[in-house]
């Protein structure tokens, strides 16, 4: 089964807290070891919330609106989709991961659609 991670990162948090050598080599670590062993099938940070749009039609017409700006400390800073056996397996590769110390990770089932291979 197929599971996003996403990593919750506090926007007032110091971005340059987890960019220092030994924290991205123990990031490289595990990103290389998930990708090696086929766990990790893709991902990555995301620039800052601020950089995003929003992206609503109505009526035929495209409203695009600077964005989120959601009343939350934490927004997405990355993300990894994972393959594992169940969620106890999902759980335990999240949690090995550098950014569980100072990050939410939220673990969520990938939902796949009707005819796509492997939908019940």
């Amino acid at each position: 089964m197929k599971y996003m991670l996403m990593y919750w990162a506090d926007d007032a948090a110091d971005p340059e807290a987890d960019n220092n050598d030994a924290f991205l080599a123990e990031l490289r670590a595990w990103v290389e070891g998930m990708d090696d062993n086929g766990t990790r099938l893709y991902g990555g940070p995301l620039r800052y919330a601020w950089d995003a749009k929003l992206l609503r039609v109505r009526d035929g017409e495209m409203l695009v609106s600077d964005g989120p700006f959601a009343e939350t400390k934490e927004q997405i800073g990355g993300y990894d989709v994972i393959e594992c056996p169940d969620l106890a397996a999902a759980l335990k590769v999240a949690a090995a991961h550098p950014l569980a110390r100072s990050c939410t990770v939220e673990v969520r089932p990938v939902d796949l659609l009707p005819w796509e291979p492997g939908a019940q």
